[in-house]
């Protein structure tokens, strides 16, 4: 492990990270689960924050897709500044715009406001994800301390999601939705402060950053998932496909995708070196991540707003419906760990998408009239189980056979997948859940009005009646997404079948970091 030579009168850098390991974990693992927890803390919150700000129903997808696109974007350009700038420098940096960010999201009285400032805390989480872990290679020595660490990261990791869901229930019901977004404020501070004492600085090195890659990446994906949402049909009837910003967005969107894979061709310092694609099954490993991130992120957007505005659920209670989920995944996470070495990735691979496409399915059958224990309970354990199967034997492909300058690489985009996967399948999915929520509305007041007509209104006060159709409406629109869910779970196994054939052998060695890992040649410190 290299170290930076002191100067004179100075004490070597290492000095701190060697007196303060326990203090620097600490440091780490509140950083990591910041940076997780802000992904499932905002989300029980969203039909509140809806009603304060006034979003419709697609641009309440922006409040996820700003996090989402900025961080999934600038993943890997984030790395690459640690390794470049100092990892200790840059990772108080992005604490410190992470949790300025979330300050100014809290105080949001527009929506632009907010979304500028979710957009700002993704930059944030960019910086602050690759290089906690960059951070744990350089803080702990080889050995058990190193995989103690990485032991607590990991479950930082994974237990994010899931103190997310609980403390934006609490932060939601008992104070306000703003609090989702403060809690990072005195947590940022106090990483910040604490940071430089418990970690060493990494020396600088020499390279440069992909900015042309990162700009034209981030800015075409973010024109693509405008394009679609702003697409879909709104309560007039009105289909937007046809539109002047619609069809601008898009054609936006091709040539700027079009050219960062151009800059990623001829750059010297590209932040995706393209030949990472080359290896059959790696590519179908992203793919299938791809897949993975679309189903889940639109699973939560919709099921959110479902329990609360159509089953009266409260924040809290939503976070604590979600649990069950949550430690499904968990589980069957550690048991698919368990199956690789004996079974190997490919049946786990096949097992797990068909398992998450049923769920999918059987969730699409959910209604206005349903119960939780029948009606979302059964299939959410369902989905969660196929795919928990999925994410470590598809880690383990990613990772296998990769050449050793290419690690970092190929781990962060599994996190970069799974993000940009999101939003454009988040967008995809909206677009088709309100085009239905719109037209299924306008025909149910059709029905109505015509019923009432006829000397037969339906029961209850106007307002009852405008509250059950739009529940109703509510009710077949996210049934169509999750149907798309499901057809995108299928794709993931129609990926597995024709493009997965890795052997149980070509497994063996192959190491797991955590998602989010630094970035491309700079990934190992030598």
């Amino acid at each position: 492990m290299s170290t930076a030579q002191p100067e004179p009168g100075r004490a070597s850098p290492s000095a701190p990270a060697r007196r303060h390991l326990g203090l620097a974990l600490v440091v780490i693992a509140t950083a990591q689960l910041m940076v997780v927890l802000d992904a499932t803390i905002v989300n029980v919150a969203l039909p509140h924050i809806q009603h304060a700000l006034g979003f419709t129903g697609d641009g309440l997808e922006w409040v996820v897709n700003a996090y989402a696109l900025t961080f999934g974007g600038l993943l890997l350009l984030g790395g690459r500044a640690g390794d470049i700038l100092g990892r200790r420098r840059v990772f108080i940096a992005g604490i410190i715009l992470f949790s300025a960010a979330s300050l100014l999201g809290g105080f949001a009285t527009t929506q632009t406001w907010l979304l500028a400032a979710r957009a700002l805390q993704g930059v944030g989480g960019a910086i602050v994800a690759p290089t906690a872990l960059s951070l744990v290679t350089t803080t702990f020595p080889e050995g058990p301390p190193r995989n103690r660490a990485m032991g607590v990261y990991a479950a930082m990791s994974i237990a994010g999601g899931a103190v997310g869901l609980i403390a934006g229930g609490l932060l939601t019901t008992y104070l306000s939705w703003r609090w989702v977004l403060f809690v990072n404020v005195p947590i940022g501070i106090a990483v910040a402060l604490i940071a430089p004492r418990a970690l060493a600085e990494s020396p600088r090195r020499r390279g440069r950053f992909d900015l042309p890659g990162a700009i034209t990446a981030t800015l075409g994906l973010a024109a693509l998932v405008y394009g679609l949402t702003e697409a879909a049909t709104t309560p007039n009837g009105v289909s937007h496909w046809g539109d002047t910003k619609v069809l601008v967005s898009l054609g936006a969107a091709l040539v700027l995708l079009a050219s960062f894979i151009v800059i990623e061709m001829r750059s010297e310092h590209a932040l995706m070196p393209l030949r990472i694609f080359k290896n059959r099954n790696r590519s179908g490993a992203y793919l299938i991540m791809l897949c993975v991130g679309t189903a889940l992120f639109g699973m939560f957007f919709f099921l959110t707003i479902f329990v609360q505005t159509v089953w009266g659920y409260s924040a809290l209670r939503t976070g604590i419906a979600y649990l069950p989920m949550m430690a499904t995944v968990m589980l069957m996470a550690g048991v698919s760990s368990q199956l690789v070495p004996r079974i190997g990735a490919r049946p786990l691979l096949l097992i797990g998408s068909a398992t998450a496409t049923g769920g999918m399915f059987w969730l699409s059958r959910i209604n206005e009239h349903s119960h939780y224990t029948t009606g979302l309970l059964g299939p959410m354990l369902v989905t969660a189980a196929g795919m928990g199967m999925l994410f470590m034997p598809v880690t383990l492909v990613a990772l296998s056979k990769v050449e050793d300058r290419d690690a970092g690489l190929a781990s962060s985009l599994l996190n970069t997948g799974q993000q940009v996967g999101g939003s454009i399948g988040l967008a995809v999915l909206g677009t088709v859940a309100w085009t239905v929520v719109s037209n299924t509305a306008r025909h149910s007041a059709a029905a109505a009005a015509a019923a009432a007509k006829a000397g037969h209104p339906l029961r209850g006060t106007a307002a009852q009646v405008k509250t059950a159709i739009y529940d109703h409406a509510l009710a077949v629109g996210f049934s169509r997404g999750f149907e798309v869910s499901a057809g995108i779970a299928l794709l993931a196994l129609i990926i597995t079948i024709a493009a997965i054939r890795v052997r149980r052998s070509d497994l063996a060695g192959t190491a797991l970091p955590i998602a989010g890992e630094p970035a491309p040649e700079e990934a190992h410190v030598s």
